[in-house]
């Protein structure tokens, strides 16, 4: 009978519910259909070979084990693949995956607005970004079949966006006719609703679903959108599937993207994940020389301005470039040539203007973070920093923790080696926990300003 083979499984998911994480019930266990029950053996359909050999592998045995209690014997467990999606692309990276031709409609080939210097010819490499320039020029000549999807994360203005549009720009000049569509997230959940409103839901699915290159900006601004996640999972599936390059980036690494959906998060890993890091001294003054040389400011922009520039401003590469444009207004005003003194001049200026934020938070370590938390909630370091979870000891922790990922950057395996030991998937759920109390308990926002203030760092 067919409600023998479903209240089978539904006996041992319930089982496995309360043993494996939620993320992984959802991601791995969830999806898998019963389809028949012959003596004691259950025979389960997965989407894809890859989920086959993976909860073969990982699950199998799990699941077999929870058999004597939840049906009271033992049970054979067999997967097979969904016969619908058997012939379709499975997720090997070493093979050409094969792509689907795109529908021949002129006014359906979408021309995205590209900047003209954000080529690779225009993007400069160095020890901090050579991982993903390789990665982002071999899907430039290789699109769908290696790195897709492509994830590129890193802070704000060290070249994701470049090295993304790069790769449009690339597979534009080689394939004039191909369909590309890039957009911020921001943009993909105002046109999904928009479409919502207008009821043209069934084209913006097409436009989306049909192209041959997605480009995302901040994916990670899908955070707590759950309508835009279900949209975006199925685009991204059908896309993927169809042998089409997907290219994101982010702030943040897959994991550390708190509020997203666990098989968004597997998905964004599947192919290649890369990430753009601080460029060091030499690096920047690479980046400042071909500045000034795209610009026709060498003459202008003697050598050893453009090194102290490059030693003064190290946050970012849309730093660097706003200093330069600072010197050059400053030098038009007061009609003097750009020297060292004048450069001197000028970024000595802009740095005691922001002298007042720089000062406190330069002063931040984790210990003292550690200890106005302690303060201001009232308990000790050593319970901050314990394993017990009381409500008491268990938010001011992951407050802590937040402050502590904002504030300094550090990494998650840092962050977890000064919270008493903790381990990299404890954190990502203490950072997910403190955004989601901060935004709905007024109490503890108080507290949190609180905590900022005696810092020195403003209130939000």
């Amino acid at each position: 009978m067919a409600t023998e083979f479903t209240d089978t499984w539904s006996r041992l998911l319930a089982q496995a519910r309360t043993a494996v994480a939620e993320d992984v019930f959802r991601t791995w266990l969830e999806p898998i259909v019963p389809i028949r029950l012959e003596g004691t053996t259950l025979t389960l359909s997965v989407p894809d070979q890859f989920s086959l050999e993976w909860t073969e592998s990982k699950y199998a045995d799990l699941l077999s084990s929870f058999a004597p209690v939840a049906l009271g014997h033992p049970i054979t467990l067999a997967f097979e693949i969904d016969p619908e999606r058997r012939e379709r692309v499975q997720m090997d990276l070493f093979t050409s995956k094969k792509t689907t031709p795109p529908s021949a409609r002129d006014k359906d080939i979408l021309r995205p607005l590209l900047n003209d210097r954000y080529t690779f010819d225009h993007f400069i490499v160095g020890k901090s970004n050579e991982l993903a320039a390789a990665a982002a020029h071999a899907v430039g000549q290789a699109p769908g079949r290696v790195y897709n999807p492509f994830f590129i994360y890193g802070q704000t203005g060290l070249g994701k966006t470049h090295l993304m549009q790069a790769i449009a720009h690339q597979l534009l000049a080689d394939q004039p006719q191909m369909r590309i569509a890039y957009l911020s997230t921001e943009q993909f959940t105002n046109e999904m609703v928009a479409s919502i409103q207008n009821r043209t839901t069934g084209d913006f699915r097409r436009r989306f679903r049909e192209i041959d290159l997605l480009l995302i900006d901040d994916i990670h601004f899908l955070k707590g959108k759950e309508g835009t996640q279900e949209e975006f999972f199925h685009t991204f599936n059908a896309l993927y599937e169809a042998g089409r390059q997907i290219v994101l980036t982010s702030d943040r690494a897959p994991a550390e993207i708190g509020g997203l959906e666990a098989r968004l998060i597997s998905r964004f890993q599947w192919g290649m994940v890369a990430d753009i890091e601080l460029p060091d001294i030499e690096h920047r003054t690479a980046i400042l020389q071909h500045k000034a040389e795209l610009d026709h400011l060498e003459i202008t922009f003697p050598p050893d301005v453009l090194r102290f520039i490059a030693e003064s401003v190290s946050s970012s590469i849309r730093e660097l470039e706003g200093s330069v444009i600072k010197i050059l207004a400053y030098a038009s005003l007061k009609h003097r040539d750009i020297d060292l003194a004048l450069a001197r001049e000028v970024l000595r200026t802009t740095h005691l203007s922001n002298q007042s934020s720089l000062d406190p938070t330069s002063s931040i370590t984790v210990q003292r973070i550690q200890e106005t938390v302690a303060r201001v909630w009232d308990i000790s370091i050593q319970g901050l920093l314990s394993k017990t979870r009381t409500q008491s000891l268990t938010v001011p922790r992951q407050i802590a923790m937040l402050l502590t990922r904002t504030t300094l950057k550090l990494q998650l395996t840092e962050i977890g080696s000064a919270f008493g030991g903790r381990d990299h998937s404890t954190v990502i759920h203490s950072l997910a926990r403190a955004e989601e109390i901060l935004a709905r308990d007024a109490a503890i926002r108080s507290k949190y300003n609180t905590t900022r203030s005696l810092l020195g760092l403003p209130q939000v």
